[in-house]
């Protein structure tokens, strides 16, 4: 069987004497979009900011079959493992453009413009507004700047944290149907997101994070049906 394309063993993030994330082992195949629900303060933003090596961790992150777990955070980038922050995080002074041409800074190839269009494809609120700074845009238009500023880098992997985070209900449905579109063009994705329901909806597999531990993992669809993710995350 081909390896997975992320590997994480008893990945563990402390802050100061407290302990965030304990223990927590997961893995991702390639071609998969899976999520990671749990309600606030279970450590789920926590666990994407180590993958993405912005947090001191101890455990091991394997991606492609290399162990990652020692590089800088800007040496993910160029080998395809991006994240997409909770809050967004776009350059409010920057133009659109320029944001996009951010996520591109480490590439040296003859891509770079092809990309472009196809993420103004993709995301044409961009392309009308490429002009336009960063910071006067909408939440949902910030949240698409920042998955096409990621997806200039080329991400094999993509971290997405809380997409639909402060997002009126029309923007979270326009904002999820460009992450399955994104998918659908095979870039794997693992998403943190507060809407245990959406995430299930949109994700092959999920895991469940209670108190900085994974306690459940399985199908969507089994974990959509289980009495207690029911009970805890579904309103049900």
């Amino acid at each position: 069987m081909a390896a997975s394309l992320l590997d994480v063993l008893n990945l563990e993030v402390h802050y100061g004497g407290i302990a965030a994330v304990k223990g927590v082992s997961l893995a991702i195949e390639p071609g998969e979009m899976v999520c990671l629900i749990g309600a606030n303060g279970a450590g789920k933003t926590t666990t994407l900011k180590a993958l993405a090596r912005m947090l001191p961790a101890q455990g091991e992150i394997h991606y492609r079959g290399e162990r990652i777990d020692a590089l800088p955070s800007h040496a993910l980038i160029g080998r395809g493992l991006a994240l997409v922050p909770e809050g967004r995080g776009v350059f409010s002074r920057l133009t659109i453009a320029e944001n996009l041409a951010m996520g591109a800074y480490h590439r040296r190839d003859g891509e770079i413009a092809a990309d472009l269009d196809r993420i103004h494809g993709l995301l044409p609120r961009l392309r009308e507004r490429t002009s336009q700074l960063a910071g006067t845009l909408s939440g949902g238009e910030q949240q698409m700047l920042a998955i096409g500023r990621a997806l200039m880098g080329r991400p094999k992997l993509l971290l997405l944290d809380e997409p639909s985070m402060g997002l009126a209900p029309l923007m979270v449905q326009k904002v999820f149907e460009v992450i399955r579109a994104v998918a659908a063009q095979g870039v794997t994705i693992l998403l943190v997101e507060q809407n245990a329901r959406l995430a299930l909806e949109v994700c092959q597999r999920g895991y469940v994070m209670e108190s900085g531990r994974i306690t459940l993992a399985d199908s969507s669809k089994a974990l959509a049906a289980d009495a207690r993710v029911r009970a805890a995350y579904l309103g049900a």
